[in-house]
């Protein structure tokens, strides 16, 4: 084990499958000679050379696109888009083709690439820079959505997504890039996809979240110890598709639930969380599941993020109104 951030925990990923499988590459902005915006590819253009690690013009429909037709071909592209807020452009691409191609072509065709986005707020970037769009991602069938919140799960589950068949959008919480360091296994390893884990143990109120928000919830579950209450965090790490069974285990299990996210409430994929735990286990809730996510405006500039982005303090509040119903 080394102590590792993400962002090195998702290098050392990255690096791994390549040298393991050569049809692995690279596509991007600043990818390469720079080592990508936040570093997650630094020293993989020096180690794998330019046909490998290809930096991209400022068009992320062109970086996509490409990433398809390589996919197609043989290769496995793992492609970066700079900051969530520009994923809109490739929407058409991953609604019409990314997620449909092997139905379309009767299963003679795959799509096995990676689509990573560093995702959320808390770092004082500007507008387009902060969004939290994975309901997008999550509404298209055919598409594999991850959301990791630890060094370790970011290092597994990137080597998972690669290896898989199908096309994955890998979300990388930017608030969690260098805030927090963790124990990293140095030997390639996969965490399986679709697979949730308990971050904390509880009895008395189940707390779901994903990302930098399970931060958010550990942080707010130590809060209601110190008073007595037992809460349990459930980290999802994959949102599509959902670890269902866990998700009612633990809701059985405490009986309340609060899930916390930094997308708005409005048709948030917390909406659906919610719908599926009243379908399935609406006799075992002692109270109705409550949402605790960012206000339904656009994401604000960044110095009113922290009073958009729910922190501790909201989502105590959330879970002592669902203790008390």
């Amino acid at each position: 084990m080394t102590e590792m951030n993400l962002v090195q925990a998702l290098n050392l990923g990255l690096s791994q499958a390549m040298e393991a499988d050569p049809s692995v590459m690279i596509l991007g902005e600043d990818v390469g000679l720079n080592g990508g915006v936040f570093r997650a590819t630094e020293g993989l253009f020096q180690k794998f050379g330019p046909e490998r690690v290809v930096d991209t013009p400022l068009a992320e429909i062109g970086i996509l696109g490409a990433s398809m037709g390589l996919a197609m071909n043989g290769m496995r592209p793992v492609c970066e888009i700079q900051f969530d807020g520009f994923l809109p452009s490739v929407l058409d691409q991953v609604v019409c083709h990314l997620g449909r191609m092997r139905n379309r072509t009767r299963g003679r065709y795959s799509l096995p690439l990676v689509l990573r986005a560093p995702h959320g707020g808390l770092i004082h970037a500007p507008e387009h820079h902060s969004e939290a769009p994975e309901a997008y991602f999550c509404h298209t069938p055919g598409i594999k959505v991850i959301c990791p919140s630890t060094p370790q799960d970011a290092k597994g589950l990137i080597q998972a997504a690669i290896n898989d068949p199908d096309p994955v959008v890998f979300f990388e919480p930017k608030a969690l890039y260098r805030a927090a360091r963790g124990p990293v296994p140095h030997e390639p390893y996969e965490v399986p996809i679709g697979k949730a884990r308990v971050a904390r143990e509880g009895g008395d109120l189940t707390f779901i979240s994903w990302g930098a928000m399970v931060e958010t919830c550990l942080a707010a579950a130590e809060r209601l110890g110190q008073e007595g209450i037992s809460a349990e965090v459930l980290d999802l790490r994959t949102l599509a598709p959902l670890d269902l069974e866990a998700i009612l285990a633990s809701a059985e299990k405490t009986g309340r639930v609060v899930i916390a996210h930094e997308a708005p409430n409005a048709g948030s994929w917390a909406a659906e969380i919610s719908a599926l735990i009243h379908e399935r286990a609406l006799l075992k809730l002692q109270a109705p599941v409550r949402r605790v996510g960012s206000w339904d405006i656009r994401m604000p500039l960044f110095r009113l993020e922290k009073y958009y982005i729910p922190d501790a303090d909201r989502v105590v509040e959330a879970a002592k109104k669902t203790l008390s119903f």
